[in-house]
């Protein structure tokens, strides 16, 4: 039963902890272009790929 007592706390606190870093990344925009990181891939870039040598 003691570690129950010490447990449910420790396991409040980490959720808590999970949602403020959730909300810190959503009112930091992290979640505002979802779409671009997928199209992002298939752009081609020649600069990179080493095309302009």
């Amino acid at each position: 039963m003691s570690g129950l007592a010490f447990l449910i706390p420790v396991a409040l606190l980490l959720g808590l902890g999970g949602l403020g870093a959730f909300l810190w990344a959503l009112r930091g925009g992290q979640f505002d272009d979802l779409d671009g990181a997928a199209l992002r891939i298939l752009i081609e870039d020649d600069k990179k790929n080493g095309a302009d040598r």
